[in-house]
């Protein structure tokens, strides 16, 4: 059986990486693929109780921390879902995954991506993504559109203009420096168009 293929979906909280990763799910399984969709942190039972310490607005984890409880769960959810569903010859769609982390925590919090880079090697065992689609939007739309989202922003959600503009050029830097895998889409467009640019984004790699 041949393995799956693993497309991850990056960029600030705002771009749409929710709404992306369902549509595109939906639309590869009109086509006949086998699809699963997962979210970071989280899609396992242990990692979204990780989930629910690195959001809380209440607890203050250091940026050292901040990272390896990220790592933490993604090792976890490799582990669990993601190797298996990928030898089984399942598509995976991830909402966030390594990137995420050498962004908000390499760049945002200032860890720097080298020593972010090497914990996630050790939790993923060096599974990379087939694609990556970063979805590129202004920071100030990102934070308009969680200005409209139900419930109070999470302890993320709550940092400051200067921590977002960080983690933006970072996705950037790794646009640049990895074009085979991430491809950029202007995630300012209607949801419809993003799908058909992610849609055609993916094709070679299915």
């Amino acid at each position: 059986m041949a393995r799956g293929r693993l497309i991850t979906i990056e960029g600030l909280d705002g771009a749409g990486k929710s709404t992306l990763a369902q549509g595109l799910a939906q639309a590869l399984r009109t086509r006949g693929e086998q699809v699963e969709v997962v979210r970071e942190p989280g899609g396992v039972a242990l990692a979204e109780r990780i989930r629910a310490l690195v959001k809380d607005p209440a607890l203050s984890p250091s940026a050292a921390a901040e990272a390896l409880l990220y790592a933490a769960a993604r090792a976890q959810l490799v582990h669990e879902r993601l190797a298996p569903l990928l030898a089984g010859g399942t598509t995976v769609v991830a909402d966030r995954y390594v990137d995420s982390s050498l962004a908000y925590q390499g760049a945002g919090r200032g860890l720097g991506l080298d020593g972010v880079r090497a914990v996630n090697e050790l939790a993923t065992g060096r599974l990379v993504p087939d694609r990556t689609l970063l979805l590129r939007v202004a920071p100030a739309t990102g934070r308009a559109r969680q200005r409209e989202r139900a419930g109070a922003p999470d302890r993320l959600e709550r940092e400051g203009e200067g921590f977002f503009a960080a983690v933006a050029t970072a996705y950037e830097q790794l646009a640049r420096a990895e074009p085979q895998r991430i491809r950029a889409l202007d995630a300012e467009r209607p949801a419809a168009e993003v799908l058909r640019a992610a849609l055609a984004a993916v094709e070679d790699v299915l």
